[in-house]
């Protein structure tokens, strides 16, 4: 299929006075790995917000594997989307938080199986199966038993990652996934996103801060500033041979 799996027309955001996104247009193909990369308020993880219905939008269209996301079809053409709508939706993707966002309560392996049998209707046979086979692929295997606060933040986050493929979604949201980890556990957790990217012909949108690891997982990166994208291409022409002024001076910025 050629249609993008993502598609953002002309979509505004705004929280009060402030525009976040001003008419975006965005798009994402199926399989593709996408990075944002931007200065702070430029509307990155707006855009992660919105497809996972956290945020909803004040104009323009949004769709998901070609239905739309904030509307739905109604008796007299197009109408706001309902609760049930944005359920199903919902389900076809996953996030990755910043903040892990994972149960205290929970071990490990309760942690991934809960929404699978909850929500997916999934046995706690089959969810148990699933999540340690998710365990073994980040590398936790043996953890399965613990609780969070027994984990350190790397290994938090890539519960985090387990977590969201558990549901088996179409499309991988990563909002800033290693910028609450502390700087020598950043590579374990880049380390399992990058062979995700590799190994799996999932559509990944990743909001991030390190540009190196933009640059050897995409297949292309996006330069948001204030709203917009401001320029985009495969990673070796937009790090090396920026066209655009406020892009070489983010650059500059960020890898000085």
């Amino acid at each position: 299929m050629t249609d993008p799996i993502i598609k953002f027309d002309k979509v505004v955001k705004r929280f009060g006075d402030l525009t976040v996104l001003d008419e975006l247009d965005f798009e994402v193909k199926r399989g593709e790995k996408v990075s944002i990369i931007g200065p702070s308020g430029s509307g990155k993880s707006t855009v992660l917000r919105i497809l996972m219905t956290l945020e909803g939008i004040q104009d323009g269209m949004v769709t998901v594997d070609g239905e739309p996301l904030w509307h739905q079809q109604g008796t007299n053409g197009l109408e706001p989307a309902s609760e049930a709508h944005l359920r199903k939706m919902r389900g076809r993707l996953g996030m990755v938080f910043q903040q892990f966002n994972l149960f205290p309560h929970m071990t490990v392996l309760r942690n991934i199986t809960e929404a699978p049998v909850k929500v997916l209707g999934m046995s706690k046979k089959d969810a148990r199966v699933r999540a340690e086979e998710l365990l073994e692929r980040v590398g936790l295997a043996d953890q399965a038993s613990k609780y969070p606060h027994q984990l350190s933040g790397g290994q938090q986050q890539r519960v985090g990652i387990a977590r969201a493929l558990a549901m088996r979604p179409d499309i991988l949201l990563f909002d800033e996934p290693t910028s609450a980890l502390d700087p020598e556990l950043v590579g374990e957790v880049l380390t399992v996103i990058g062979q995700l990217a590799e190994e799996h012909d999932l559509t990944m949108l990743l909001v991030t801060h390190e540009m190196r690891f933009a640059r050897e997982v995409s297949d292309r990166v996006c330069f948001f500033d204030q709203g917009r994208i401001r320029e985009q291409g495969a990673p070796e022409d937009l790090f090396t041979a920026p066209t655009e002024e406020r892009t070489r001076e983010f650059l500059k910025a960020v890898l000085n």
